[in-house]
């Protein structure tokens, strides 16, 4: 059985069409309410309302990405048990329009984070990046993290001091919107609101982030099994703590607790490859080969890293993460497994007419359709080699 491609689309504002997609070769779409408040409950017309422009363009909405989980929850705070039971009725509002797979993560205050939204690739196409003396000058000089310095190396704080007193206003006002860029369609944060929100976090521990992912999950994954939902977290991206805040997804050891922990059968994994290869110490193969019928879902994307932990996101099958191998595990899942795997071509280079375009940060058309096309050829060139297709 082969896996099922699907394209992310954050909705009508997205400067890919549906009717683009439609031309790249993908069945399904990956895509979320992104206009509902972190913490409502997704009302089923405007579910319904979704579903219908998806399939007028012959397309099917295949993965729920993401619906999110509110500060409060992981904090506990506030109206938290509130924001559980709405997210227990999005989920049976998701179920009866026939949505199966809900992706979502447990990531505190900061979705994913880069330093740099245009790096410069050899053949002329940009990429995302993340630069560690770059989240260092906006933690320490910018954002005015209190004892900021204290989480870098000696080394690192000197270079973000000589970075910051080289840097204009313009450029760190530029830092500051990449770092909090978040997801697109969904309201910008600001430096006040992203400190009021560390100060929150400030007696949270990774330890107690952890109890509330558990508490969250024993309370919702019930739900799930009894509606057929399959959860899917998604890692922590970048996969280390940042900002003095505990990141609690980011190895083999924490899906293993997680699983463990929370054994009913709807809880898995979105099973990331940009986000877990950019920690040196993540085996993918190995990982995917544990995590075996856990995995729900699947982002395919390639990082390349240096000696201190940077990283920019290389074309699919040119990076550190090994995607032939990857591949062959998550194909090799698929076949014990009745339900499909979905899997998307996780984010990818601006190139061609897309450098003179708008496009989401990562989520141009071009670049995405390239790692598609090479992800379905490597595909089909192992599920041929071993007799699965």
């Amino acid at each position: 059985m082969n896996l099922q491609q699907t394209w992310r689309w954050f909705g009508p504002g997205d400067p890919v069409t549906l009717t683009d997609i439609r031309q790249t070769g993908a069945t399904g779409i990956v895509t979320a309410l992104h206009q509902i408040p972190h913490g409502d409950v997704w009302p089923t017309e405007a579910i319904r309302e979704r579903q219908a422009e998806i399939r007028a363009a012959s397309l099917e909405w295949a993965v729920v990405e993401s619906i999110t989980v509110s500060e409060a929850i992981k904090t506990r705070t506030g109206a938290y048990q509130q924001h559980i039971e709405d997210y227990k009725q999005s989920l049976r509002n998701l179920a009866a329009c026939g949505l199966r797979v809900v992706t979502y993560n447990f990531m505190p205050v900061n979705d994913w984070t880069r330093t740099n939204l245009n790096y410069a690739m050899p053949d002329g196409a940009k990429a995302l990046y993340f630069n560690w003396f770059d989240l260092a000058v906006f933690d320490i000089h910018v954002l005015k993290r209190a004892n900021a310095a204290d989480d870098y190396p000696a080394t690192m704080v000197a270079e973000a001091e000589r970075r910051f007193a080289n840097y204009t206003t313009a450029q760190c006002e530029q830092l500051a919107d990449i770092v909090m860029f978040g997801i697109p369609g969904e309201a910008k944060q600001t430096l006040a609101g992203m400190r009021a929100k560390l100060d929150t976090y400030a007696d949270i521990n990774a330890d107690d982030l952890r109890t509330s992912l558990t508490d969250f999950l024993a309370e919702i994954a019930p739900v799930a099994d009894e509606l057929g939902i399959r959860l899917a977290i998604h890692p922590d991206d970048p996969p280390f703590p940042i900002f003095g805040l505990p990141r609690i997804v980011s190895r083999a050891e924490d899906f293993e607790y997680l699983l463990t922990k929370v054994p009913n059968v709807s809880n898995g994994v979105c099973f990331c490859t940009g986000s877990l290869g950019a920690n040196a110490g993540n085996d993918l193969p190995a990982m995917a080969r544990q995590l075996g019928h856990r995995i729900h879902f699947v982002h395919l994307r390639n990082v390349r890293k240096d000696e201190h932990g940077n990283f920019f996101e290389a074309a699919h099958l040119d990076g550190d993460v090994d995607m032939y191998a990857v591949m062959r595990e998550i194909l090799a899942v698929q076949q014990r497994v009745q339900e499909p795997i979905s899997f998307r071509p996780d984010h990818g280079h601006q190139m061609l007419d897309d450098l003179k375009k708008t496009t989401n940060p990562g989520y141009s058309c071009i670049g995405r359709m390239r790692g598609l096309a090479e992800l379905r050829g490597l595909e089909l060139g192992i599920c041929r080699a071993e007799g699965w297709c």
